[in-house]
């Protein structure tokens, strides 16, 4: 099976919200562990095909927000291929301008014109998102525990791709060239233990150890979906009040 990345070089903007110090705040407790992802039922979503790997995670996000907080909104990979065209240009019909990502620029996309999505409004507007440095693993495990998801950017080694679908990624069982980075790729951080954290890769669940994911990620952001998250009384799953959350977030 072909496995395509797909992921950009780091953009930085002083403007994007710091969100760890504003998580750590505000929601000072972190569970031992918390998995959203159990039981949704991820797709490649064209990541076999297409550098669409942005997309995927946004359309893994999705499906786990909304199994979690309302009904389960599974995207279609025309979707998911029709948000990543918008967005950089790719061409579904030829494949033309493959050319991956910048996560930076698909957050601010998905924040100010939203996304293609199924249904009414017809589009997908993300509230707010913040940066989480990768190496702080209490603001990444904040994040997911509370906001559902992170989505992060991550440099691939050689070795990772020859992996089976769903085995663990652990940098201690790599050596010589399998170390080398063979390039960039998004995933979506769904759950964690203290042990190491689950993501959604091609499609399929997957577990990597923190001291494998501080070493490969190069960013990390925190997502608040007011469209996804909030269940029926306005609140996160775990009840957090959303808005004053948001507030928080902005005034970092």
């Amino acid at each position: 099976m072909t496995l395509k990345l797909g992921k950009g070089a780091v953009k930085r903007d002083p403007r994007t919200y710091k969100l760890g110090s504003v998580l750590a705040v505000r929601l000072p407790d972190v569970p031992a562990s918390k998995d959203w992802s159990e039981g949704v039922p991820y797709q490649m979503w064209g990541n076999d095909r297409f550098g669409c790997c942005a997309f995927a995670a946004y359309a893994a996000l999705t499906a786990t927000w909304t199994k979690a907080a309302q009904a389960l909104v599974l995207l279609t990979t025309t979707t998911v291929l029709s948000a990543y065209a918008e967005v950089t240009g790719f061409n579904p019909q030829t494949g033309g301008n493959d050319n991956g990502t910048i996560l930076l620029d698909q957050l601010n996309h998905w924040r100010i014109a939203g996304l293609p999505r199924p249904g009414q409004p017809g589009r997908d507007y993300l509230t707010a998102f913040g940066s989480i440095a990768p190496t702080d693993v209490q603001g990444i495990k904040r994040a997911i525990a509370y906001l559902g998801g992170v989505l992060a950017g991550v440099q691939v080694p050689r070795g990772f791709m020859g992996l089976g679908l769903g085995e663990t990624w652990d940098l201690a069982k790599l050596s010589g060239a399998d170390l080398a980075p063979e390039g960039g790729h998004a995933i979506a951080l769904t759950g964690y233990t203290a042990a190491g954290v689950f993501f959604n890769t091609w499609g399929t669940r997957t577990f990597m150890p923190w001291s494998t994911f501080t070493q490969i990620a190069d960013e990390a952001y925190g997502l608040l979906s007011r469209q996804n998250w909030l269940s029926i009384p306005g609140t996160s799953p775990n009840g957090e009040d959303f808005d004053a959350l948001l507030a928080e977030v902005r005034a970092a």
